[in-house]
């Protein structure tokens, strides 16, 4: 597996991480002996990044994690997030909360779950408009310099709130939705991560499955997957996903890859700090996923690649409304 570092900050991962959230939230039921042996199968092909949250299950996927990685965690890296309100009754989101005691909290609380002594990136899960960044940074400061974590992390955060954050403590890392048909960090943080050193984590990178070639106009997904409720999932405007997932298929057939891998590299080829984690419970799509890092796009190719998604008009919002009520904009 070949390593990449996230900006400036020192930390050096697999070129491709995996996304865990999946395992134990979002996209239905899964068994856990199954997604034990999907995370030690990623280890041993060379993954060294794994990307959970509290708020994933809540909490049973950082549970999932320690008990996994517990015999190799001198060999990963572990990020998780803080930063929404849950209920303690059952677990709910409540809004967003990253009052520096919240963070404290939520830092111990995910150190026992994963059952480690330290987190080495630490993501504010989204910014809480009720609560100075500077205060959030200033939270993360403190929990590095007492040994708990090692780097600060963002998510979907705006470039302002990028360099009021830095400014504070050095940020790692922004992990932000990004794929061939999410394009919008391009033109609104790419430039700021670049001028500060700071790595960029991709997820979604396969546009929640989508990108792989698997949807088709009559899948159907369990009860309880998020995806059911996704605009670009819906059946008026599937028809016109699929038809630009074809497009997609047809040249990563010509090369010789999956849809899933050219999708990948396509990621991996925007810039040497970024670091995609798609997700996955599949051990086949965990191997499939991998192998993207030594699929090779020049120059031609990313102009097709380019051309055939501007060319397909995807159809839908690339989340709900809800989602996206809690995007820094």
């Amino acid at each position: 597996m070949k390593i990449r570092k996230l900006g400036k900050s020192g930390l050096k991962v697999s070129s491709i991480g995996l996304g865990c959230m999946g395992m134990s939230y979002a996209y239905g039921s899964s068994d856990h002996q199954s997604n034990v042996a999907v995370l030690r199968a990623a280890v041993d092909a060379g993954v060294t990044f794994f990307d959970t949250a509290e708020m994933y299950g809540p909490y049973t996927n950082e549970e999932l994690l320690g008990e996994a990685l517990a015999p190799v965690r001198d060999q990963v890296v572990i990020a998780t997030k803080f930063g929404f309100n849950l209920s303690p009754d059952d677990g709910t989101v409540k809004g967003l909360n990253s009052r520096p005691e919240q963070v404290k909290a939520v830092a111990h609380a995910s150190l026992k779950r994963l059952d480690t002594d330290v987190i080495d990136l630490f993501y504010q899960h989204r910014v809480d408009p009720a609560v100075p960044i500077e205060d959030v940074a200033g939270s993360i400061a403190e929990l590095v310099a007492a040994g708990k974590v090692r780097h600060f992390g963002l998510s979907e955060a705006s470039a302002a709130t990028i360099r009021r954050a830095h400014a504070v403590h050095p940020v790692a890392a922004l992990q932000s939705e990004y794929s061939l048909w999410v394009r919008e960090p391009e033109s609104l943080v790419f430039a700021t991560l670049e001028e500060l050193g700071i790595g960029f984590v991709p997820y979604s990178p396969l546009g929640r499955g989508l990108l792989t070639g698997a949807v088709r106009a009559d899948t159907q997904f369990a009860s309880g997957d998020i995806r059911n409720g996704h605009p670009r999932f819906q059946q008026q405007n599937r028809a016109q996903n699929i038809a630009a997932v074809e497009a997609l298929t047809r040249i990563a057939s010509a090369k010789g890859t999956t849809t899933a891998q050219l999708a990948l590299a396509w990621v991996l080829a925007q810039r040497p700090w970024i670091v995609p984690i798609p997700g996955t419970r599949r051990l086949d799509r965990l191997k499939e996923n991998i192998a993207a890092a030594d699929v090779e796009l020049n120059a031609s190719e990313l102009k097709r690649l380019d051309e055939t998604l501007t060319a397909a008009h995807v159809a839908g919002g690339r989340n709900t409304q809800a989602a996206i009520a809690y995007l820094d904009r």
